[in-house]
């Protein structure tokens, strides 16, 4: 049994900024985001980008919605297509942002991704009355000034206000849940991958061993979790239970904990030589970005996505290394192992690279047999700089122009998309 009285039990919102994309267009063009049928697309250009956001009409009367690619959607009059604006779409997130600080200092504000955030509201009764009352008051702010509707979610802590508003709160409006609603709200998800932190391959595990609710993961057996889940088991328990000691945001505030880039390629790559152009070009983005906060890392995963036309499918695999590292050749080296051992011979149309499991770079040991090693260091930096000064596409490698290349194209963009 869980004894609730000693864990956390503060008043933690999360907001989110209902169909963030379309909404900030509908704004910008003066339409009624819940009316319109809006889409925001990748490329007006490219038949297969994809849809980025979808307003709700877009969604309930034409089924398209994000992911859904350029050539599916309807020919309507009444469809209102545009493209991203992620210069505009930041300013707005940041707004959204600011509107929470009159309410909280900044300590108390979590941003999640441009369109969700967490705020911590534990305290504020005496300023803003009942916590729940100030988070309507904040979403109501937000639509009088800005134009933008949001739903938001509150429990306890960052795992129940998340899950409050996934479950609950994107179809209401607001949703409030208390250690008190776990066994009538929380255990009867089903599937599993409805809950916050539970992906595809998690959820086929549990379901090998008969856990098929929250409830079932909720109250099995500790020992038995962690003998096949290790110190992750034990998480699956409490969050079942709705606990979650983690802090506000304590991951993004004290320290990077990973690096990484993904992206969808605009065709399909067909050739091995053009996959691995691609993935040098993303090994240069994260070493470079691991060397501008002097952090050096263990282990390197390559994911790949095969083409639709494929059957889709594809893979995901990590290798740790011996030695921490930030030298794009030397994280390379390992895609490309990872790559030749995973690769099936399939048209490729999405790759991420990520490194992980990092320490500070002062860490890394001087080798007697890497002679080059502080000279390909000292030589990276002064690449770095010279990006850092004048823009990514100041300075690339010679793959990024071939046709296979994607960094020049991308460097005219933010976030992956027009500015």
């Amino acid at each position: 049994m869980i004894d609730y009285s000693k864990v956390p039990n503060r008043s933690i919102a999360c907001i989110d900024m209902m169909s963030f994309y379309a909404s900030c267009m509908a704004v910008l063009h003066d339409l009624d985001v819940k009316t319109v049928p809006i889409a925001v697309v990748g490329s007006l250009d490219q038949k297969g980008s994809v849809v980025l956001a979808a307003s709700p009409a877009m969604k309930k009367r034409f089924g398209v919605k994000t992911g859904t690619r350029l050539f599916e959607i309807p020919n309507s009059p009444e469809i209102k297509l545009f493209e991203p604006m992620m210069g505009y779409f930041l300013n707005m997130s940041m707004a959204v942002t600011e509107i929470l600080h009159k309410y909280v200092p900044a300590e108390a504000v979590h941003v999640y991704s441009i369109d969700e955030s967490f705020i911590d509201l534990t305290g504020t009764e005496k300023l803003w009355g009942p916590p729940e009352e100030t988070i309507i008051k904040i979403q109501r702010e937000i639509l009088d000034t800005l134009q933008l509707n949001s739903t938001a979610g509150m429990g306890p802590n960052m795992l129940m206000a998340k899950l409050a508003l996934d479950l609950e709160g994107k179809k209401t409006g607001f949703a409030k849940w208390t250690f008190n609603d776990v066994p009538t709200k929380l255990w009867p998800v089903s599937p599993l991958s409805e809950m916050w932190g539970i992906g595809p391959n998690m959820e086929r595990n549990l379901n090998k061993m008969g856990i098929f609710k929250v409830g079932d993961l909720a109250n099995s057996d500790l020992k038995t979790l962690e003998s096949v889940f290790g110190v992750m088991g034990n998480q699956l328990l409490y969050h079942a239970n709705g606990i979650d000691l983690s802090e506000l945001g304590a991951p993004i505030i004290d320290k990077q904990i990973s690096y990484g880039k993904s992206q969808i390629l605009m065709r399909d790559y067909y050739k091995k030589e053009e996959v691995l152009a691609v993935i040098l070009e993303m090994c240069e983005d994260v070493g470079k970005r691991a060397r501008d906060k002097y952090q050096a890392a263990r282990t390197i995963s390559l994911g790949l996505g095969y083409s639709k036309n494929a059957f889709g499918g594809g893979f995901s695999r990590s290798r740790t290394i011996h030695e921490a590292t930030n030298d794009t050749m030397k994280i390379y080296e390992v895609c490309k192992q990872l790559f030749k051992e995973n690769y099936t011979q399939k048209p490729v149309r999405q790759l991420s690279v990520t490194i992980t499991k990092l320490e500070d770079e002062h860490s890394m040991q001087l080798s007697l047999f890497e002679k080059e090693k502080w000279k390909n260091r000292k030589l990276a930096t002064a690449m770095d700089s010279i990006r850092n000064r004048y823009g990514s596409a100041a300075l690339l490698r010679a793959i990024s122009y071939t046709d296979a290349g994607t960094a020049v194209k991308r460097s005219k963009l933010l976030g992956g998309h027009k500015k």
